[in-house]
């Protein structure tokens, strides 16, 4: 099994009905979507620096202990979810609706999630308030940048299938029952 196939797969979990659905290559390799993604992955990168030494400096620092444990849970949480954001990214480069998608989704709601638990007080020290402020604004600029006119118009909404009519059980034996009857 090559990598390829299952990142297929995943695509397929992931993406559920829209799994295998791509934008055309013309919209893909458009200057000014491969632009967007150059800056995506950019603020990207400077999320996982700020994530990744907010989480390294306590621990060179020699000042673990004195960082409480729901600061080193939502420090490896905002680095997990940038390692995902990367994914999508990744995947929405390569033409996939649902990772751009899931990646403009995500970029709205995870700055209303770290402003928000930054605002309770006293939960977080300073320093990662500042993180998560830091945070939000790049996650800002990630979901501007993904909402442009172009891209929305380049990662349009796939249309829907037609639904099936549902034929009950109860339904297709009472219609085999009558076809008996007239027979």
């Amino acid at each position: 099994m090559n990598i390829e196939s299952v990142l297929l797969e995943i695509d397929r979990i992931a993406g559920g009905r829209h799994g295998d659905h791509t934008i055309s290559e013309e919209m893909r390799t458009d200057p000014r979507t491969r632009r967007v993604f150059v800056v995506v992955t950019a603020l990207l990168v400077v999320e996982l620096v700020i994530g990744t030494s907010a989480l390294v400096v306590p621990v060179l620092l020699g000042k673990r202990q004195e960082v409480p444990w729901i600061v080193w849970m939502r420090l490896i949480v905002v680095l997990g979810m940038t390692v995902t954001l990367f994914y999508f990214s990744w995947r929405a480069q390569r033409g996939y609706w649902w990772a751009y998608s899931r990646l403009r989704l995500f970029s709205k709601i995870f700055p209303i999630v770290a402003l928000t638990t930054a605002a309770i007080p006293l939960l977080y020290p300073k320093w990662m308030v500042e993180e998560q402020i830091c945070f939000a604004l790049i996650m800002l600029g990630i979901s501007e940048y993904l909402s442009t006119d172009h891209m929305r118009a380049a990662y349009a909404k796939p249309p829907r299938a037609p639904k099936a009519p549902k034929v009950s059980t109860r339904e297709t034996s009472a219609e085999a029952h009558s076809a008996e009857l007239h027979h």
